[in-house]
């Protein structure tokens, strides 16, 4: 089984407490769904970062990615079906799915 990384971006972020419960609900269903296939269920990120060129020069960004998960699968194609459950959808935003590999 190989891991692949879910990258979140864009969406929003729940304004009440009663939407910030429902998200944190949609979010433990689905890490129940997903078993053992969740590796790493990751964090949500703000917008402020940084951007370092290949020259060293160090740059403020706004980042465009919101957040990460890892899950394991047998392939892109399981790994995109399990991360179309995503409650990040749900808020507008999208999930990319990378497939990681080791290289040590």
């Amino acid at each position: 089984m190989a891991k692949y990384l879910l990258l979140y971006a864009g969406g929003k972020m729940p304004e009440t407490e009663d939407e910030q419960a429902q998200v944190m609900k949609a979010w433990d269903s689905w890490f129940s769904e997903l078993g053992g296939a969740l590796a790493d269920g990751g964090n949500p990120f703000t917008s402020d970062s940084k951007t370092i060129a290949s020259d060293g020069s160090v740059t403020d960004t706004k980042a465009t990615a919101s957040g990460y998960s890892v899950i394991e699968a047998n392939s892109l194609d399981e790994a995109t079906k399990l991360a179309g459950g995503c409650p990040v959808l749900l808020g507008g935003a999208q999930v990319m799915v990378f497939e990681t590999f080791n290289v040590m």
